[in-house]
């Protein structure tokens, strides 16, 4: 696999890539999820428990998504938060795929597939952002 050149945790210029170079430099089970909206087995994920204070990226691009105060245990099987780093950090589009209602989330900055948002959160904002853990990168703070 070739290094990703698009991964920038400072660069916040809206990326423009075809689906075949995503292909051609993410790993398979991130090219899945991220661009074909594939979702990871429940429970599988490393991040849906962890309690380590720091910060939430997209592994595709790099954007700042969610800071891990925002976070919390929904017991869904994936990693939850109750709001964004930034509002204008994701795109939501509906989803009405498997016979469901859903609102699907997506990085503003190479609008690679996140996960859902669903309204069933913790306050302030009763929001669950219920997210694949292959989408998202961790960097601790060390707080």
């Amino acid at each position: 696999m070739s290094q990703n050149p698009y991964y920038s945790r400072t660069d916040t210029s809206k990326l423009n890539v075809s689906n075949d170079e995503w292909k051609r430099i993410l790993p398979p089970v991130l090219y899945a999820v991220s661009r074909q909206a594939a979702t990871e087995p429940s429970f599988t994920g490393n991040m849906w428990k962890d309690e380590t204070i720091g910060n939430y990226y997209c592994a595709v691009c790099g954007n700042a998504l969610f800071k891990s105060t925002a976070k919390f245990t929904s017991m869904c099987g994936w990693p939850s938060f109750f709001e964004p780093l930034r509002k204008d950090n994701m795109l939501y589009r509906e989803d009405n795929t498997y016979g469901m209602h859903r609102v699907e989330v997506l990085c503003a900055r190479c609008e690679s597939h996140l996960g859902h948002i669903f309204d069933d959160g913790p306050e302030p904002t009763g929001k669950r952002y219920c997210m694949n853990a292959v989408s998202l990168d961790f960097e601790p703070t060390g707080e």
